[in-house]
């Protein structure tokens, strides 16, 4: 961590001079009364008492940037197309959570941090973990401030426990979804009216992998094999004897029988799921945040590695726009969020005396009280860095030195920071998009037979132009590697 920052310091001092030449307007440009207060666009439903919210922060905010924060939100369904417009047109805004960060910083969208954050965050920047520096890398350049939370993250099958004792179920000894059928079959015989297995439409059989271009498409590495090498998942041994199991399940009746097609949810805090699959890092504490969701108690067991990849280092990043006016200041403001426990508790956590008080005798450790409801503060994931959120005193000193020692221990993806340019390709991924589309969800719900269907989908694949992707794909890893 200390060798790859001090590369950046580096190159800092050397480019410093001519960044601030080349944006010597940017951080004055803020003395003027129309330019004080920076715009920022975020993704999701805006709390109900915002301007109480935001009341509290730029108080704190204007102190020690001299701006205040405008956040406009967008909702989640909606703010992909409206950021492609935002960005293609041109518009003039500060700072947004980043929609399609690779392309966009590689069209000029988004302004160079590689020098900017680290003297203008630089206590934010210096709690960030490599694998948020690495995997934000595009072509050596780094165009975001990512949200320091769970850098990593690993597969769990998670069970309601309440049905665990009332059959008396153990999961001592899962580690797999093979080994989750013994308890399937015996909850599916006691109560078959429950999803055993709850999943739906959109579910995705997981393993040790990691992905150049996402699980919709077929490239793979696997993470147990040889790691130099980009694959086709669904010619992998371990990943079809994982489709086998699903297909098995599927006509047992330990899935639904229109998982493939189904919008069902299954609610965390509802009784209608024995277990469900879920994604965990290490600001979860293990199951702690899970069941505080739910209300009851969960219990997971997890059944991948614990993997930093690019899809984490990128779960949650900041960009600031090219137009901006106010790049500097933007950072700062990023910085501010990012490194102040104040200012950043008080969005999180909400209203300070209203929805939470702090501990006698324990400066980190918060009660919440009955103010503290949804949607009456901001999302930790999405806000800002979880080292420095204050914890419920639930969360012992013990977890904390485990949830670090987890993140110093974690394996790294050789594919982190890998971005793979499609110019060449583009045609060809479309109609490859097409295909998985046709054959995603059937396979992995268990609802088609593998056996039938995958040699089915590798010919579609073929006809697509996955070989010729493939081929382009491997080229450009090979000279990753080499750098």
């Amino acid at each position: 961590m200390k060798i790859w920052k001090k590369v950046f310091s580096i190159s800092a001092t050397v480019v410093l001079l001519g960044a601030l030449t080349a944006c010597g307007g940017s951080s004055g440009s803020s003395k003027n009364a129309d330019e004080k207060t920076l715009l920022m666009y975020q993704i999701g439903d805006k709390p109900e008492n915002y301007d109480d919210l935001m009341e509290i922060a730029n108080k704190k905010i204007e102190e020690k940037t001299g701006v205040k924060l405008n956040i406009q939100y967008i909702g989640w369904g909606d703010y992909q197309k409206k950021m492609s417009v935002i960005v293609s047109s041109g518009e003039n805004y500060d700072i947004a959570f980043a929609d399609n960060y690779v392309p966009n910083a590689q069209k000029g969208a988004f302004a160079d941090l590689t020098d900017l954050a680290p003297k203008y965050a630089k206590d934010a920047y210096d709690q960030l973990d490599e694998a948020y520096i690495k995997g934000n890398l595009v072509d050596g350049k780094l165009y975001a401030f990512p949200v320091n939370g769970n850098v990593y993250s690993q597969q769990v099958l998670t069970f309601n426990k309440q049905y665990l004792d009332k059959y008396n179920l153990s999961i001592d000894d899962i580690e797999s979804y093979q080994d989750a059928e013994t308890v399937l079959k015996t909850f599916h015989e006691k109560s078959p009216n429950t999803a055993a297995f709850a999943i739906g439409q959109g579910f995705k059989v997981q393993g040790d992998f990691d992905f150049p271009i996402g699980n919709n498409y077929p490239f793979a590495v696997d993470l147990n094999g040889d790691s130099t090498k980009i694959i086709n998942q669904y010619e992998n041994e371990d990943f079809m004897d994982s489709l086998k199991i699903m297909h098995k399940w599927y006509q047992a009746g330990y899935i639904p029988s229109d998982a493939a097609t189904s919008n069902t949810e299954y609610p965390l805090e509802g009784n209608t799921w024995f277990i469900r699959q879920e994604t965990q890092g290490p600001y979860d504490y293990g199951d702690t945040i899970l069941s505080n969701a739910a209300g009851q108690e969960l219990v997971s067991k997890a059944f991948t590695i614990p993997l930093k990849s690019t899809a984490q280092a990128q779960m949650a990043n900041f960009v600031v726009s090219n137009t901006s006016k106010n790049k500097e200041k933007s950072v700062e403001v990023l910085g501010q969020i990012n490194s102040n426990p104040e200012l950043l508790n008080g969005l999180v956590w909400g209203i300070e005396g209203e929805a939470w008080e702090k501990i006698e005798g324990k400066d980190d450790k918060i009660k919440l009280l009955d103010g503290y409801k949804p949607n009456t503060h901001f999302s930790a994931w999405n806000t800002g860095n979880n080292k420095i959120l204050y914890t419920q005193d639930s969360i012992t000193d013990d977890m904390i030195k485990e949830r670090d020692k987890t993140i110093a221990e974690a394996e790294t993806s050789p594919i982190l920071g890998f971005n793979f340019v499609t110019s060449s390709v583009k045609t060809e991924l479309s109609n490859i998009a097409n295909v998985m589309n046709q054959y995603l969800d059937g396979l992995n719900t268990g609802t088609v037979d593998p056996e039938e269907t995958v040699p089915k989908l590798k010919e579609a694949l073929k006809g697509a132009g996955y070989d010729k992707v493939l081929t382009e794909m491997q080229k450009q890893y090979d000279l990753f590697l080499e750098k």
